[in-house]
């Protein structure tokens, strides 16, 4: 394997691992408030069905980033009210919404388009073009550093360069804000925060809110960005490989950084080699298409070490009178 195609690959991890990466901070907001969302998977999908949409109607990417990003946030409103407000089982209503938002991408695709639930391919201006960052052009002959700056940091959308930049803002607001120290503390007591005066219901929900507008970046980078258009269950599991990614993570967003690049640079190997010929043996094609999954069941096992999730995930919140 020489540079190039080392080179190749780790781009291909980039751009496969950046909707998980999003995902996954979508569900670090909503679990350190104390609220899983199995739903990511379900928001994901709403939000490339929207924003695939208006993208083909309009011929806007970026105003079918928005409207992937309402999709979605439409999901994490019938969440929030449905685990917060009436205080239902958390899981019961992610699994519902992922059912809801399978269902409806499909049966509005059919309806609108009458392609089999995708939407028609998105041109030039439906989609996200590439960035080519300063000198990318002038460096791409320098040995080793050049195919580094030109190929693998420069050449991606707009919507990468957002991810990895929320990161470091998503560690900024959890470990050094006030509203992050709140959200933590409603994830671990919620109890202790309606003592101090902090209203729980306007936490959660705004954690809710946040992980909405993630998973709509997320299912808008999937369709106008990683592809052009959307098709049938296009997020293939990514909201689930997220979550695992997350537990993996421990809960952090430096960690859910290289969780998420592990899951995408393993979907990249693959890619590239369907058939991995290791000399002695040949991997099959199946085979290696189920490595991402079959490191999800490997971590959801526990074999990654404890994760211990926030004590007060999961539990709707009864104010004491």
């Amino acid at each position: 394997m020489d540079f190039a195609t080392i080179i190749q690959i780790l781009d291909s991890a980039v751009r496969l691992m950046t909707p998980l990466l999003l995902a996954c901070l979508a569900g670090l907001y909503s679990e350190r408030s104390g609220v899983f969302d199995i739903g990511l998977e379900g928001k994901m999908l709403m939000a490339a069905f929207t924003s695939a949409s208006v993208a083909f109607v309009t011929g806007s990417a970026w105003l079918g980033l928005l409207a992937g990003i309402a999709g979605s946030m439409a999901l994490s409103l019938i969440h929030g009210l449905a685990s917060i407000t009436f205080r239902g089982n958390q899981l019961i209503s992610g699994v519902a919404i992922n059912f809801l938002a399978s269902g409806m991408t499909v049966l509005l695709g059919i309806k609108i388009f009458g392609l089999g639930g995708r939407t028609p391919a998105l041109t030039d201006g439906g989609r996200f073009n590439e960035v080519t960052l300063p000198f990318a052009d002038a460096l791409r002959d320098v040995p080793i550093l050049g195919p580094i700056y030109s190929e693998l940091i420069s050449g991606h959308t707009i919507l990468v360069y957002v991810a990895f930049a929320l990161v470091p803002l998503t560690w900024w607001v959890l470990f050094r804000t006030r509203f992050g120290l709140r959200l933590r503390a409603v994830g671990e007591n919620p109890a202790s925060v309606d003592t101090a005066g902090v209203s729980v219901t306007r936490l959660r929900f705004a954690a809710i809110a946040l992980a909405g507008i993630l998973c709509g970046l997320a299912g808008a980078y999937l369709a106008t960005g990683l592809s052009a258009g959307f098709v049938k269950e296009m997020t293939a599991g990514r909201g689930f490989i997220a979550l695992a990614a997350l537990i993996f993570a421990k809960w952090r967003p430096w960690n859910a950084l290289f969780a998420t690049f592990l899951f995408g640079l393993l979907e990249a190997i693959a890619n590239r080699y369907p058939n991995l010929d290791l000399g002695i043996v040949t991997v099959p094609s199946m085979f290696m298409n189920a490595l991402p999954y079959i490191l999800t069941v490997i971590i959801l096992a526990g074999f990654v070490g404890r994760a211990i999730p926030p004590r007060a995930g999961g539990e709707p919140y009864v104010k004491e009178r």
